[in-house]
């Protein structure tokens, strides 16, 4: 996609997102978020968000950075954008390679909300972390049976 086929500005800025994760460009990526934007990754409690309150402010979403996106090296394919308003729903796969040699598949729903600057005030992301945790027990189960 290029600036011009963008609906919004929210869509716009998720794939400015995606486009820094790709590069692995921290600074960048925090830099489209809001003081005080919040990222709920996955929505829900999950070892990632024990609280399931998400992660809110630009500290927060540092961290979530440093603990889920740094380590791996992030694939995106956006199957399906749906933009409105000030939001934009999109449907995608993602698959994450690990230093390791791990590769995590997961399809997910994401919801971006931005402001009237176009900065991201909420990154909802839509995805079961049981399967996520099920593909990871068949992975490392296979390398310790080496």
């Amino acid at each position: 996609m290029t600036a011009n086929t963008f609906i919004n500005r929210a869509q716009q800025a998720g794939a400015e997102s995606l486009a820094a994760v790709k590069a692995k460009n921290k600074a960048a990526w925090l830099d489209l978020f809001a003081e005080d934007a919040i990222i709920q990754d996955p929505v829900g409690v999950s070892p990632l968000d024990p609280s399931g309150l998400g992660h809110r402010g630009k500290e927060a979403i540092g961290r979530f950075w440093d603990a889920a996106i740094a380590p791996g090296q992030l694939e995106t394919h956006i199957r399906e954008s749906y933009p409105c308003g000030d939001e934009c729903a999109n449907v995608a796969t993602f698959v994450n390679r690990m230093p390791d040699g791990l590769e995590i598949k997961t399809d997910l729903v994401v919801v971006y909300r931005v402001d009237a600057s176009g900065k991201i005030v909420s990154l909802k992301a839509y995805w079961e972390y049981s399967k996520i945790a099920a593909q990871l027990e068949a992975l490392l189960g296979g390398q310790q049976g080496n």
